[in-house]
């Protein structure tokens, strides 16, 4: 029986895209809102929750990089969360993410993460990002393997992370010889 390659699911490659690269990746078979417009036929449709889910997820992470950049702002950090959590939600569905959160092999992963957004509601922002970093580590730690061919797809970052001995020789002859 012949195995299909990890990334045969167009939706899954264009929800890694937003939520590792944070601007979705041209994906064949996903029609974005933009792309809809198309007269040929597509695979897959995204239908409006999950475009919406698409979309907080990736203000979600905006926000919550801005908190870090802004010397770990509270509140860009809250509402970085409760987007992230909410786009999660509608991307997945309501018991699909419920059941990622609650199933008994993610308890670890899920109590970290719950304890760090509890951190940076009482004002400890950074251990609230470290409790949180490490519950999508465990959480999420599933997917990747899927992560690491959907980053060899892309154009220079697959470049520099399949051939990163070529990158610093080429950043060092560049130094000031």
């Amino acid at each position: 029986m012949k195995k299909e390659p990890v990334f045969a699911d167009p939706t899954r490659k264009a929800v890694l895209s937003l939520i590792f690269v944070g601007f979705p990746v041209a994906c064949p078979g996903v029609s974005f809102a933009w792309a809809s417009s198309r007269s040929s036929p597509v695979a897959f449709e995204m239908d409006e929750q999950k475009k919406i889910g698409l979309g907080l997820i990736g203000f979600g992470i905006f926000f919550t990089f801005l908190g870090v950049i802004l010397f770990f702002d509270r509140g860009l950090l809250a509402l970085g969360n409760i987007l992230w959590l909410a786009g999660v939600a509608l991307l997945l569905g309501w018991y699909s993410a419920w059941k990622l959160f609650s199933s008994r092999a993610n308890y670890k992963g899920s109590a970290s993460f719950l304890l760090g957004l509890f951190f940076i509601f009482v004002r400890w922002p950074i251990l609230g990002i470290i409790f949180e970093l490490y519950g999508c580590i465990v959480l999420f730690g599933g997917f990747w393997p899927s992560v690491k061919v959907f980053l060899y797809q892309i154009p220079v970052v697959g470049w520099i992370i399949q051939y990163p001995v070529l990158l610093l020789g080429w950043l060092g002859r560049g130094s000031g010889r």
